[in-house]
């Protein structure tokens, strides 16, 4: 069973950095499409940022430019860097871990980010 861990959430003033992990852990790392996604209150999850297991990554119109997927396969980690934080990026971040053509496809417990203006 795949668990994955996000840290690194907090409180940060607008224009600020903040780097978010995921810890990977129960079964092969690579194989997996990592991605970060986002809620804030009120509104549907949304995806932030993907990368393959090759690190071929996609991002969101709105945080391209200033938001970096990456991820170290040796360490089964996956991180996300935010920098140009604003007040519209306040949500709470899931990791999410997707096998592609199969079933599985996980979550983790999500990291509040708060962006104060």
């Amino acid at each position: 069973q795949v668990q994955l861990v996000e840290s690194g959430g907090g409180l940060v003033q607008a224009g600020g950095s903040l780097r978010l992990s995921c810890a990977f852990s129960g079964t092969i790392f690579s194989i997996y499409v990592m991605g970060w996604y986002r809620r804030a209150p009120g509104t549907q999850r949304e995806l932030v940022a993907v990368i393959t297991g090759g690190g071929t990554t996609h991002y969101s119109d709105s945080v391209k430019g200033r938001f970096t997927i990456s991820r170290d396969n040796a360490k089964n980690m996956v991180y996300l860097q935010m920098n140009s934080l604003k007040p519209e990026d306040t949500a709470v971040y899931y990791c999410n871990a997707d096998q592609i053509r199969s079933s599985n496809n996980y979550w983790g417990q999500g990291t509040q980010v708060t962006v104060s203006s």
